[in-house]
């Protein structure tokens, strides 16, 4: 494989790589501001200035300058090397690289942080990318000079409204048109552009639009010093106060893989941002996506509870499970459904599985219905998990919903047991649900099956429990806990496998990793170790806003 040298440093790279690209795929950060991996190069910032030795026997680009001569007390001529921007220089085998190691390289660097800092308002201490702006990483890494300016700086608008999610400071921003780029090449609608020029430059609204669509979050996750602010998160919370945690969207059945921003002390999440997998999402996810952290605290089922149609009470967990247990048993042996969850993890499924094989009941599917899909990362289908959810069945036959109204209306189901509140049906059609006198079902949400079930059992959500999904390709992704769960509820798969232990049947988990190697054993396929990795490099680069 072709490399190069970059301050001493071996760097291998692949056709068509730029020099910066290069070194981000080993984790190596130039300092950049306006060059972005899943965007065209601008190359407008000058960030990234480097030295690029000429090669054996060849010339030194070099330029004429004027340089202060302290000892004559004026400018003299003298020269020093030129230097390019390593976003869009490609890089070529044997190519020698300073970056850091370059006395021109550094020097320019530090000016052009002066130069970005001359009219930026120093309002950090209420500024919302305070403690994650690469502003402030460069500034400490790159000039750590107080400001020499002492001229009234340009003053731009503040608080722009761009559109139902976007506000937008002038004043911060330094141009480097993350912005516009996301709009044109991602999205594909040119939707931000760019008006005057030098020190009033600045970022405005395409004449007659504002910013909307599905993935307008995008443009204030590439901005790198906090010019756009997202309305949602705009205030709400410092950086320094939330912990991040890697989890995969449980929006739709592309399974983009995101960081969650949780505060542990108030139990709460803040936001979600994307997680670089260029197998999966790339860079990129879309709002609704974005915003699927609000699930965490909205329409939870945080207690068990038990009875219908305005008799309900809230129990004890336990109580609740015996009761379930209870009811179950003297259910007909051929007349119970068990119900797997496209919006629960494979590991909950894989338990749900085990508990219909143990009571010899039918597999059937609860999920959400179809929406509005796209050709960049929407997919048709709503559930993160519905693949995980059928590989979990290892082979048996799984109905869906309807199919289950069906055998309920002619009879053949008198008792259900399973995961999940989602209807993918009309909410009129599940009327033959209130024939059956025991329905348990582990919820983490409120949704239309939840009003017929008898007995409630309060399961953690996907933030609070660890587990995997499998996407619509058939790629199996875990996500970690971020957060404690809340209430009395509890992993969906423990759950299951204290009714099936209440009910005398083999099932013997009481550890996630007992689970894991179940399914390892008999579905490896949807075991989560067999997802592609994500690098440390883009891993770093994600949790930095690229």
């Amino acid at each position: 494989m072709p490399s190069f040298k970059l301050d001493d440093r071996e760097i291998p790279f692949e056709k068509g790589d730029t020099i910066i690209k290069a070194a981000w795929r080993l984790g190596i950060e130039i300092p950049h501001y306006c060059w972005h991996p899943g965007l065209s190069v601008a190359a407008n910032c000058r960030m990234c200035l480097v030295e690029i030795e000429p090669p054996p026997g060849g010339r030194a680009m070099m330029l004429d300058i004027m340089k202060w001569d302290a000892d004559k007390n004026d400018w003299v001529p003298d020269r020093k090397p030129k230097l390019q921007p390593a976003c869009q220089v490609q890089a070529t085998d044997n190519m020698v690289v300073r970056s850091t190691s370059s006395k021109a390289a550094v020097e320019a660097r530090a000016h052009v942080q002066e130069f970005l800092l001359v009219n930026h308002p120093v309002d950090c201490p209420i500024c919302d990318q305070a403690g994650e702006c690469k502003l402030q990483d460069y500034w400490m890494s790159e000039a750590r000079t107080t400001k020499r300016m002492r001229d009234e700086p340009v003053h731009k608008p503040k608080g722009v409204v761009f559109g139902d999610t976007i506000v937008y400071d002038a004043e911060r921003c330094i141009t480097c048109t993350r912005c516009i780029r996301v709009c044109d090449e991602v999205i594909g609608d040119h939707m931000l552009d760019l008006r005057e020029r030098g020190n009033k430059n600045e970022v405005v609204l395409a004449q007659g639009r504002k910013l909307e669509g599905d993935y307008t979050l995008m443009t204030e996750h590439v901005c790198p010093v906090g010019a756009l602010t997202s309305s949602h998160f705009r205030f709400k919370a410092r950086v320094w106060t939330l912990k991040e945690t890697p989890t995969v969207c449980p929006g739709c059945a592309t399974g983009c893989n995101l960081w969650i921003d949780v505060d542990t002390r108030e139990g709460r999440a803040y936001r979600n941002r994307p997680r670089d997998n260029e197998a999966v999402n790339r860079f990129w996810a879309c709002d609704d996506g974005m915003m699927t952290y609000l699930r965490e605290h909205d329409g939870r089922v945080l207690k068990a509870r038990l009875g219908r149609d305005g008799v309900r009470e809230d129990v004890k967990r336990d109580a609740a499970l015996d009761r379930a247990a209870e009811v179950l048993s003297k259910a007909p042996k051929g007349k119970v459904a068990v119900l797997l969850g496209a919006q629960f993890s494979t590991e909950d499924n894989f338990v749900a599985a085990a508990l219909a094989k143990a009571l010899g009941a039918g597999l059937y599917l609860t999920a959400k219905p179809a929406w509005r899909a796209d050709k960049i990362l929407r997919n048709a289908d709503q559930n993160p998990n519905r693949a995980g959810a059928l590989a979990a069945a290892n082979g048996a036959r799984v109905g869906s919903l309807a199919d289950l109204l069906a055998a309920a209306a002619e009879g053949k189901v008198q008792a259900i047991v399973g995961l999940g509140a989602d209807a993918d049906v009309d909410a009129n059609a599940l009327a033959p649900l209130s024939r059956i006198a025991d329905v348990v079902l582990a919820l983490s949400h409120e949704g239309p099956l939840a009003r017929y079930a008898t007995v409630v059992l309060p399961a953690a959500s996907w933030v609070e429990a660890e587990g995997s999904f499998v996407n619509a390709k058939g790629v199996a992704q875990g996500f970690k806990r971020a957060l404690s769960p809340k209430g009395d509820a509890a992993p969906a798969w423990e759950l299951l496998a204290g009714l099936g232990r209440a009910m005398n049947l083999d099932l013997s988990y009481t550890k996630l990793r007992e689970v894991r190697a179940a399914l390892l054993a008999q579905v490896p396929a949807a075991h989560p170790d067999h997802a592609p990795a994500t690098s440390a490099a883009t891993d770093a680069k994600a949790s930095a806003g690229a």
